[in-house]
C-alpha cells in the first residue's frame, strides 16, 4: 500500500478545503481522507492539519500521479495559501 499524504503548518479555512477535498475526492484510484491534528505527545503539535491519499500499490499511485485531477490537487493545495508539506511512503 502507498500513501501519500500532506501536513500543513496551519489550519486551512473549512469550506476552502472542502472544495479542496472534492477535488482530491476525484483522482483516480486512491482513497482519500482528511482531519485535523488535535495533538502531540509533547507541546503543541508542529502542524495543524492533515491529509492522505491510500493506494493499493505503487503501480495505483504512478499511474493517479500523472493524471490532470492529481496535478490539479498541488496547484490548488498552494492557492489555498497554508504553507503544507507533501509525502509518499510505502506501508507494510
Amino acid at each position: 500500500m502507498v500513501r501519500a499524504f500532506v501536513v500543513y503548518e496551519a489550519e486551512p479555512d473549512a469550506e476552502r478545503f472542502e472544495r479542496h477535498a472534492e477535488l482530491c475526492r476525484r483522482v483516480p484510484g486512491g482513497t482519500f481522507r482528511h482531519g485535523r491534528v488535535f495533538g502531540a505527545p509533547m507541546g503543541e503539535p508542529r502542524f495543524r492539519y492533515y491529509a492522505e491519499w491510500e493506494f493499493p500499490d505503487r503501480d495505483a499511485f504512478k499511474a493517479a500521479a500523472r493524471t490532470p485531477e492529481f496535478m490539479e490537487t498541488g496547484k490548488d493545495a498552494m492557492e489555498m495559501g497554508v504553507p503544507f508539506h507533501v509525502h509518499f511512503a510505502e506501508v507494510d
